[in-house]
């Protein structure tokens, strides 16, 4: 159904589709994965009432920087794309959509962005420089580094900061167990995801944790998403979140446990499917959190 709406914008403009691809909003699950770790900072720093304001702001802004974030990607990927199976039809790679034209649709993402966290406060504005810069430096480790997916988690978990900046003034020191915990989760799903892609990098010669890990990948992965949960476990305690938060963290570890289970015949298929099955996770951390403050536990 998302696609299809998405699809009739091309009656508006002929290349409208080539430029949602590029931004990947249809393939929303990167949206997703952003999206609930901010609402959990909101939650928490609003307890239970963050501000309409800040929710829109947040959800908008997250959509604009995941979009942001998939045009600097495939800027930075055009010379790669094309030898990995599954990227090689992208708008660039295709010939679509311009080198040039992915540069300006990111400048115009972000400075959309920055104008939502003018409406906000000065010291988050400080904090979504930090946020731009991540998301602008992540493309490019790939090539330096095995570890891709830290500076993922890194750009990614700015959002917790930007969160409690804006609702409260300050980022408590609290919070950055959630910014840990968020960091640990985005690099073993994106392990995941990197583990379907595997095969091509190593005859390319792309760095990610997945090559690096080899055959310890699941177990790795199973320690990272454990290391996340004990991470938001010790801010229940310090944000006096209860037992229907609990109840939420379980859900998420059972989401945890099937990845690991189905992803035991290491396979492009089953890695990618695990990856997108962490949208689960983050929904029903999420979940518990509405719980917690809905019936007071």
């Amino acid at each position: 159904m998302l696609n299809q709406l998405l699809k009739s914008f091309n009656r508006l403009h002929p290349r409208a589709w080539d430029f949602i691809q590029l931004m990947r909003l249809d393939r929303p699950i990167g949206i997703y994965l952003l999206m609930w770790p901010t609402l959990w900072a909101l939650w928490i720093a609003g307890e239970g009432s963050p501000s309409i304001k800040n929710v829109v702001i947040f959800i908008l802004g997250v959509i604009l920087m995941r979009s942001a974030g998939c045009a600097i990607n495939d800027f930075a990927d055009r010379g790669i794309d094309g030898d990995i199976s599954r990227t090689k039809d992208r708008p660039i790679v295709s010939g679509r959509v311009t080198a040039k034209e992915a540069l300006i649709t990111f400048a115009i993402l972000v400075a959309i962005s920055f104008g939502l966290v003018l409406l906000t406060n000065s010291q988050t504005v400080y904090w979504a420089f930090l946020a731009v810069g991540l998301a602008a430096l992540y493309p490019f480790t790939k090539r330096y580094t095995y570890y891709p997916q830290v500076a993922l988690g890194a750009a990614y978990s700015c959002s917790i900061l930007l969160a409690f900046s804006a609702q409260t003034g300050s980022v408590p020191h609290e919070a950055w167990l959630i910014y840990i915990a968020n960091l640990l989760w985005t690099i073993a799903y994106d392990t995941y995801y990197a583990m379907s892609d595997r095969e091509d990098d190593l005859k390319i010669g792309v760095k990610s944790t997945a090559v690096l890990f080899g055959d310890a990948d699941r177990f790795i992965i199973l320690t990272l998403q454990g290391s996340a949960l004990f991470c938001l476990l010790l801010a229940a305690a310090k944000f006096e979140l209860g037992g229907y938060f609990q109840l939420g963290l379980a859900g998420a570890a059972g989401c945890f446990i099937w990845e690991f289970i189905y992803t035991r015949q290491r396979d492009a298929q089953s890695s990618l499917r695990a990856f997108l099955h962490n949208h689960w996770a983050g929904l029903c951390i999420f979940l518990g959190l509405i719980a917690h403050y809905a019936f007071g536990a």
